[in-house]
């Protein structure tokens, strides 16, 4: 994939900034200047985040910050009901930080106009940017779509994994999967493993189709990047192929719904499962379950689909943007990020150390082969529609395809017909999101 030159510019930038700290700079990203001695008199440091509970901050992150800034009153806001940040901007009660992500950066960050570019604080505290997995950070800057640096990658990303109901291999004796395996070792597994057992049904496989397709090991987006309309149908084709099948496979039916779908593995009679791992994804106790990596074509990359983090940002109203920054490098630094690890959440840092103790302190997955997470890199992330583009919710383009695989795994529509209309439904979403800005 070419690199925009504004991403590639910028990328050098943040390059020469980490080594230049390297001296200087400490390996859990704590600052390396020395800067001079700041006012302790205490203020109040606003937090913004969407779908955060206040519990999780407080338990990953509010004793640091405690420990880090006594002098400085937390303020944390969640969205809901009267304070999303639409409500925040227009009451001028602008946040210090805010918790962005790539699909929202645009409406929830940019239009608002209230972006901040942290290059210079990365190169006044010498921060060394290196330290996270690059795809993360050359992604937010190709969001942002100006070489401006609009945020840090804070855990969780999602990365996909290949889930399997141990009590269901040993009921029928048939060997557990392996990391490393492919799809089309996966796919003789779900033939062999779907069955009927004393009058009960047993799917040999599920997947949640919505990211099954949407984070995919060939980096493809959904709404071209360079035209209005689906990208690459040829390869949006191969990837609707590869599923299909599964729910061909005799018994093998998919639900009716996306949602019922994702949680077909729950009920225990399903074998496999594709989907992410995410620590908001429940199985529950009585499903005996494992993980190994998720398949790889026969002759694609090796390469995991994963999608990718939020990033904590500041704004450009905040009158304490370096002690902002100074928090986010508490909250991103190699201490953090070990014990959200530990808890069972994929770090953002290219550090294999921490990443080898992912789900240790926890009770569910501390039991489980959690190297499977880790068994490879993360994919690239899917190319961008240039700024100032029109352009169409992410959960809009997620939808229609996971629709259109239900339907087609349904025997409604052909591959061909459903993303024919995958295509118009698209136009038509643009030509709607033109009107609105006229």
């Amino acid at each position: 994939m070419k690199v925009k030159a504004g991403v590639a510019s910028l990328t050098l930038f943040l390059l020469v900034t980490a080594c230049s700290g390297q001296d200087g700079g400490s390996a859990s990203g704590d600052t390396g200047a020395k800067e001079e001695e700041k006012s302790k008199d205490p203020y109040t440091m606003v937090i913004f985040t969407a779908g955060v509970s206040e519990k999780e901050f407080n338990e990953r992150f509010r004793d640091t910050l405690k420990a880090k800034f006594p002098h400085v009153t937390i303020e944390y806001i969640t969205s809901g009901k009267g304070q999303t940040i639409a409500d925040l901007v227009a009451s001028k009660k602008i946040p210090d930080i805010i918790r962005t992500d790539v699909p929202s950066l645009q409406k929830d960050y940019l239009d608002y106009k209230i972006q901040y570019d942290m290059s210079e604080l990365v190169k006044k505290y010498k921060y060394d940017t290196s330290r996270f997995n690059k795809v993360f950070i050359d992604e937010i800057v190709d969001a942002g779509g100006t070489a401006a640096l609009y945020g840090l990658p804070v855990p969780p990303y999602f990365p996909q994994a290949t889930y399997y109901n141990k009590d269901l291999f040993d009921k029928f004796g048939v060997e557990y999967p392996k990391d490393g395996m492919t799809w089309d070792e996966i796919y003789e597994l779900a033939k062999k493993m779907t069955r009927i057992d004393g009058g009960t049904l047993y799917r040999g496989f599920s997947a949640n189709p919505i990211n099954s397709l949407r984070d995919n090991v060939l980096s493809l987006p959904i709404l071209d990047p360079n035209a209005d309309g689906l990208a690459d149908s040829g390869k949006w084709s191969t990837l609707f192929q590869n599923l299909l099948r599964f729910y061909q496979i005799p018994n093998n039916t998919i639900e009716k719904t996306i949602g019922d779908e994702d949680k077909a593995f729950s009920k225990g009679n399903v074998a496999l499962m594709t989907n992410q791992h995410n620590i908001y994804l429940v199985i529950p106790p009585e499903v005996n379950w494992d993980l190994v990596s998720y398949p790889k074509f026969k002759d694609g990359p090796n390469l995991m689909p994963q999608r990718g983090p939020a990033y904590w940002s500041i704004t450009n109203t905040s009158k304490h943007k370096d002690e902002a920054f100074e928090m986010i490098m508490a909250m991103l630094s190699d201490e953090s990020q070990l014990a959200d690890s530990k808890r069972g959440i994929p770090t953002t840092l290219n550090n294999p150390e921490i990443a080898k103790v992912l789900g240790q302190s926890d009770p569910v997955y501390s039991k489980k082969n959690m190297n499977a997470i880790n068994f490879y890199k993360p994919a690239n992330y899917t190319p961008k529609r240039k700024q100032g583009q029109i352009t169409v919710q992410g959960t809009a383009q997620q939808n229609l395809v996971g629709n259109a695989m239900i339907e087609v795994a349904q025997g409604k529509k052909d591959i061909n017909t459903a993303l024919r209309e995958v295509d118009e439904k698209l136009k038509k979403e643009l030509e709607l999101e033109n009107a609105k800005s006229k």
